[in-house]
């Protein structure tokens, strides 16, 4: 199955890269859903995502993170799953088999300026481990599994969804 048969668009990238915010508007501009696979684990755990961390550590957190979203079943919607997802294999493979990977890629200056308290936003953060630690493993994880990758730089939301889409049409994802 090509680039263009799939029915989903998948938005990976740090967390701050904009995933729910610029999800919300582009799934409005396709006529697509939207769904904050964040919100799917918290719904199937009924714990918050830091309640979760806390009680399973950020490696049950992340078996359960890739299992949901490995089993996760959707058709016109724009997913966006939680940062760490990257790290699961079967998570990735299975969403990309659904759809179509865009990277919505920050540089760090601007990653740090729009990031406040790691640990409150449900952040896996390994012992020992900054920003710039999991920035520096993570970019090279998403550039991996990307169709499309979307270089933010300036660019305002709403110019971030439309090249975005625009990437997509070019590309016959949409």
């Amino acid at each position: 199955m090509g680039i263009h048969m799939k029915k989903n668009i998948v938005l990976i990238g740090m967390p701050g890269s904009g995933k729910s915010t610029i999800g919300v508007v582009l799934a409005k501009l396709l006529r697509y859903q939207f769904v904050d696979m964040d919100i799917v684990i918290q719904e199937q755990e009924k714990r918050l995502l830091r309640e979760i961390i806390a009680d399973e550590g950020n490696d049950g957190f992340m078996a359960i993170e890739n299992r949901v979203n490995a089993e996760f079943e959707a058709e016109h919607t724009v997913i966006a799953p939680g940062g760490s997802v990257i790290y699961g294999k079967e998570a990735m493979e299975h969403l990309k088999e659904i759809g179509t990977i865009v990277y919505l890629k920050l540089d760090y200056e601007n990653l740090e300026k729009r990031l406040g308290d790691l640990k409150a936003r449900g952040v896996v953060l390994k012992d020992g481990y900054t920003l710039r630690t999991l920035y520096d493993e993570r970019t090279p994880l998403y550039e991996k599994y990307a169709d499309i990758i979307m270089d933010e730089g300036s660019m305002d939301l709403i110019a971030t969804v439309n090249a975005i889409k625009e990437e997509l049409e070019r590309n016959g994802c949409v």
